[in-house]
């Protein structure tokens, strides 16, 4: 693993010098070595002021914060991976376990200590982001596992990834890293923060990444319930019994392909290369991404936070143009890339041309790796501009949790094969 020098004097409670290694991506491990089995992205909180409701974050000052991951890879050896990507202060963490997670907050006893470079606490700089030591620790794919962080005084919450679809906790003051009950956690948020992936030693095995909007983060799915599309792709390649190969999720609930959002991150093209070429064993990518971008130039302006800015319009060729970047950038790396088509979302007859005219050229144009017709599987028969009525989760644009099933169906396993063009 290549490693950068980054010596910070820490503070209030973890007064030491850490060297942080940067983020080992599929570049930098050896290959087939470490390999992403859970992730997800992040994007930055709106900084301005009276935020509405659902972007204020809780206070997470000195106390412990639980999440709980699904792996989509088994295996002995695991790394943490914390990113302080947007934060403007240093990220410190006193103490974090990973442990088997059982019912909400509870865990399976206190769990495995997580150490970085031989010290339980650590301190991230400000745009920075570092690996945990291997640790010890029995993973299996699909389980539940809690990974707890005691945070420094004086955190607070500058990036998270909005809709997690998965509840998590934040403690009482205090140190309960290795509370098995689940008595002193009993605050709720449905984010993640701060831990951005779980690493599996597994020789040989690698990633596929699903990375896009709020389709592919699966927003409508049930909550808790791991119904996303990449859950139920996981659970189909399991099914044939292949145990190599992990499945990811890097959707961001309203991003767009070409142009930053203050609420729903960077441009997906902008992204691409932390979010998924930076990570290990990612191999393949499937990329559904474009649909935010035709439906919020015509967006009204709002006043105060207005999240859908900047109202950018685009066009087929602007969005065509921006897939063949991400491609580019992916098969400079050795990453396939899988392009997915656009799903129907009841667009007006301008916007509907746009999405029609970027499926077909995703189809026809021969610059992806391989095509996902997502389109095809969702669309109603008889009026293909709109999801069929079974998929539909009532808002005519998210699937329901059978359509994300009839999703992952639509993925042909032997598109994830091969080398990139």
């Amino acid at each position: 693993m290549n490693m950068i020098a980054r010596t910070l004097a820490v503070g209030c409670g973890a007064a030491f010098l850490f060297t942080a290694f940067a983020s080992a991506g599929a570049a930098e491990m050896p290959h087939g070595q470490w390999v992403t089995a859970w992730a997800t992205a992040l994007q930055p909180i709106p900084q301005t002021a009276q935020l509405p409701a659902l972007y204020r974050a809780p206070e997470v000052a000195g106390r412990t914060v639980r999440q709980i991951v699904y792996p989509t890879l088994s295996g002995d050896k695991v790394r943490v991976h914390i990113s302080n990507a947007y934060g403007s202060a240093p990220l410190v963490i006193e103490a974090m376990t990973l442990a088997r997670a059982t019912s909400g907050a509870k865990t399976q006893g206190g769990g495995a200590s997580v150490r970085f470079g031989g010290k339980m606490s650590v301190a991230v700089p400000a745009g920075g982001e570092v690996d945990s030591d291997a640790v010890q620790a029995d993973v299996a794919a699909g389980e539940p596992y809690a990974i707890s962080t005691y945070m420094g005084p004086g955190q607070r919450m500058a990036a998270w990834h909005r809709v997690a679809s998965q509840v998590n906790y934040v403690s009482a003051p205090g140190d309960h890293t290795g509370d098995a009950s689940d008595d002193a956690f009993r605050q709720r948020f449905t984010q993640y923060a701060w831990v951005t992936g779980l690493m599996v030693e597994a020789p040989a095995a690698t990633a596929v990444a699903a990375i896009g909007d709020s389709i592919t983060d699966g927003m409508r799915s049930s909550l808790n319930q791991n119904q996303r599309w990449p859950d139920a792709f996981a659970r189909k390649v399991a099914q044939t019994g292949d145990r190599s190969m992990a499945v990811v999720n890097l959707g961001i609930s309203g991003n767009r392909l070409l142009s930053d959002s203050a609420c729903y991150g960077d441009a997906l093209q902008s992204r691409f290369r932390r979010d998924v070429l930076d990570r290990p064993g990612i191999r393949t990518a499937i990329l559904l991404i474009g649909i935010n971008d035709i439906n919020f130039a015509p967006m009204p302006p709002r006043a105060g936070l207005d999240c859908d800015a900047p109202h950018t319009q685009v066009t087929a060729d602007s969005l065509i143009e921006g897939y063949r970047r991400v491609i580019a950038a992916a098969h400079a790396r050795g990453v396939r890339v899988l392009g997915a088509t656009l799903t129907p979302a009841a667009l007006s007859p301008q916007r509907e041309n746009i999405r029609l005219a970027v499926n077909q050229w995703i189809r026809t144009g021969r610059a992806f790796d391989g095509v996902v017709d997502f389109d095809a599987a969702l669309r109603d028969p008889a009026r293909p501009s709109t999801l069929r009525r079974a998929f539909d989760s009532g808002d005519h644009i998210h699937p329901g949790d059978a359509g994300y099933a009839a999703m992952a169906d639509a993925i042909p396993l032997q598109l994830l094969k091969g080398a990139a063009r």
